[in-house]
């Protein structure tokens, strides 16, 4: 199994910034790509952004110029820089990894390859 975790969410004022990251971590295990997702009060997930292994980034429409994404591979680790913050930008945070790991059915060994989610950090922007 792979354990996802979140972390650097808090209160920030508009126009701060917060620095979230998130780390990816257990045994025989090879991680793909990684990225941001977020939900609101009473809302669904919303994705945010997204970092390839090639080192492609994507953006949701709304964090764009704001948001930067970045990840060190070696650590496994994602990392969201958040500028100019929003009252909108209020949410929980969550860090997802497209993941391959090792399993087994019965005596048979296998590899899966699924996504994981962490348990998320509260993002809170007012003043």
């Amino acid at each position: 199994q792979v354990h996802v975790v979140e972390s650097g969410g808090g209160l920030v004022q508009p126009g701060g910034s917060l620095r979230l990251s998130c780390v990816a971590s257990g045994s025989s295990f090879s991680v793909h790509a990684m990225g941001w997702y977020r939900q609101a009060p009473g809302k669904g997930r919303e994705w945010v952004a997204a970092y390839t292994t090639s080192g492609t980034t994507n953006y949701e429409d709304s964090v764009k110029g704001r948001f930067a994404i970045s990840r060190d591979n070696a650590a496994n680790t994602l990392y969201l820089q958040m500028n100019s913050l929003k009252p909108e930008d209020t949410a929980v945070y969550y860090c997802n990894a497209d993941a391959t790991y090792s399993g087994s059915f019965g005596v048979l060994p296998i590899n899966r390859r699924k996504e994981f989610w962490g348990q998320g950090t509260q993002v809170t922007v007012s003043s």
